[in-house]
């Protein structure tokens, strides 16, 4: 009886919490499932071709995006081509080379310490250094020098996670066939941890189009398109996220403001997928 009981309080408290886990899971794709759906309603119809292909223009009271179309696409590319090297790079060296575990351990609460500092002290940083002791001066230059100094602690930690979930008999086995160390973490290693890099890589892709604080120190507002790519990043320029602060809280464009993140959420979901297309070609090559 007392048995029967207990596998009857089992069963209940099973239920419950799997309930619970099923209401909890609701309600978060619920919410963000709502947050997206009213952003995209609200800016969707104010998304013209106007908008997308014009500059700003007081004198013919005209606003455009295209600059800060173009500006976040520089940041982006530019981020990551300085932030992906460096960020892999250096989860490699702590998680196959490095054998003083007490400078890992350094290392990895350093890392975990710089992600969770607030953007506008990388800011502050990013100004103080970039722009005025080395001369960039208020130009995407600097934001995206910022901006790579920001993602590097995600993008080392993702990487070194995912590749500590390669089993260790992957290693031995490709050691004990005489394959190199480097030649076995390129051809087995990495192409096994693909999935975690490109989470980082997604990650901080969505750090670098959300960000606007450290970037108004660094990159400044400008909305002039450069003649060509070196020249705009000597030069001023604010991103979509930038320009969407400008929108709402300097001229009360909502509307703009709507439609700016809008075009922000697509841009990430349009770049997410490609690079999750990108991670699992890579897997099926190797």
């Amino acid at each position: 009886m007392e048995n029967e009981k207990r596998s009857l309080k089992r069963r209940i408290y099973d239920y419950v919490l799997k309930g619970l886990v099923y209401f909890c899971a609701f309600l978060t794709v619920a919410l963000l499932a709502a947050l997206l759906g009213y952003i995209l309603i609200r800016g969707i119809p104010h998304i013209t071709w106007d908008l997308l292909s014009k500059e700003p223009s007081i004198r013919n009271d005209t606003i455009g995006i295209l600059p800060n179309i173009l500006n976040t696409l520089y940041i982006i590319i530019f981020t990551l081509l300085i932030a992906l090297p460096l960020g892999v790079g250096a989860a490699v060296y702590l998680t196959e080379y490095a054998s003083n575990r007490r400078f890992v351990s350094m290392v990895e609460f350093a890392t975990e310490t710089l992600a969770g500092i607030p953007s506008i002290i990388y800011g502050l940083v990013g100004m103080l250094f970039f722009a005025q002791m080395l001369g960039f001066k208020t130009s995407l230059l600097s934001g995206g020098c910022t901006l790579v100094i920001m993602i590097l602690p995600t993008i080392i930690r993702t990487t070194q996670e995912s590749l500590k979930t390669v089993p260790q008999s992957y290693r031995e086995g490709a050691l004990a066939l005489g394959a190199t160390k480097w030649y076995m973490i390129r051809t087995i290693i990495l192409p096994s941890s693909v999935g975690g890099i490109v989470t980082g890589c997604i990650l901080a892709i969505g750090r670098i189009v959300g960000e606007s604080a450290a970037l108004l120190f660094t990159a400044g507002v400008g909305t002039v398109i450069a003649s060509n790519v070196i020249r705009a990043f000597g030069s001023s320029g604010g991103t979509l996220s930038v320009a969407l602060y400008m929108y709402v809280s300097e001229r009360g464009e909502f509307d703009v403001g709507f439609a700016i993140a809008a075009i922000l959420l697509i841009l990430v979901l349009g770049i997410n997928a490609l690079a999750k297309l990108a991670a699992r070609k890579l897997k099926n090559k190797n």
